[in-house]
């Protein structure tokens, strides 16, 4: 096949610079743990990612890629490499501290905010997989987010919609506490028990639940809670997570770092992110 003409997805080069890298520190890696035997690979790494962000942006089944990418077995197949050896994650942190950077900030933050979005999930989910969330009347399951001020993602754990924000919230405060040992403010929701909050003084970190003014009718911005729901804004540009179709929490997770790894890029190269609403 010819090479395509340019998708909006793709990484233009000042992108491409930044995620690089990591992504050929991870395949060197890899070479030394005789992890990649025989014949070199014969794919090219940028091609790849745009590959995974197509899938990302457009939100196609993996077997509809376009014929001028990579074949999408191998597509796939190197997702959940990159997926099972950290790699999202290890973008997500380096971009983050240099958006935190260029912001004037410090590369790692003292505060956070804690939510959940309850999703819908596609026909291949099993069963077993998925929950109700009785307060929203959704069967699905359940993101839980933890971002700093700026709306930057510090962690996520995927859940069956049934599993409560203050049961999930412990395993977030846990996560952040050793990831991130300068977060010493945790702002929450009112979903957020004395469990939660007992959890993260255990931790160093004073998780303080943020109240809706009781006056509020319909749509109000709820001071610090706001930062994380434009956040949740900012990942649903990308169809691949207008509902959950991933079998596995944990791939769950990855097209989420995925999302928060195009949007910082983006933001630090001043390119625009294109919504697929209307386009």
């Amino acid at each position: 096949m010819t090479p395509h003409d340019r998708y909006p997805s793709d990484l233009s080069d000042e992108r491409w610079e930044l995620i690089e890298p990591v992504l050929t520190a991870w395949r060197a890696r890899c070479r030394r743990e005789a992890l990649d035997i025989g014949r070199p690979p014969e794919h090219d790494l940028r091609a790849l990612m745009n590959a995974v962000l197509y899938v990302d942006r457009t939100g196609i089944p993996w077997r509809y890629l376009p014929l001028d990418f990579p074949p999408w077995a191998t597509v796939y197949g190197y997702f959940t490499r990159w997926q099972t050896d950290g790699v999202f994650e290890e973008l997500t942190g380096l971009l983050r501290r240099l958006v935190r950077e260029r912001e004037g900030r410090n590369g790692e933050p003292s505060a956070c905010v804690l939510d959940s979005q309850t999703i819908k999930t596609s026909a291949n989910m099993h069963l077993a997989g998925q929950g109700t969330d009785a307060g929203k009347r959704i069967m699905g399951r359940k993101r839980h987010l933890g971002c700093d001020t700026l709306g930057l993602l510090l962690t996520v754990l995927v859940t069956a919609a049934s599993v409560s924000d203050t049961a999930a919230g412990v395993r977030l405060l846990s996560r952040i506490a050793a990831a991130h040992p300068r977060v010493r403010k945790a702002w929450v929701d009112a979903g957020y028990r004395t469990t939660a909050i007992d959890h993260g003084a255990c931790l160093g970190i004073d998780v303080h639940p943020v109240q809706r003014p009781p006056w509020a009718r319909g749509f109000t911005i709820i001071p610090r809670r706001w930062t994380i729901e434009r956040s949740i804004g900012w990942l649903m540009h990308h169809r691949r997570l207008a509902r959950d179709y991933e079998r596995h929490p944990h791939r769950s997770e990855a097209m989420i770092h995925l999302a928060m790894i195009d949007l910082m890029a983006r933001r630090l190269t001043g390119e625009a992110t294109l919504n697929w609403r209307g386009t």
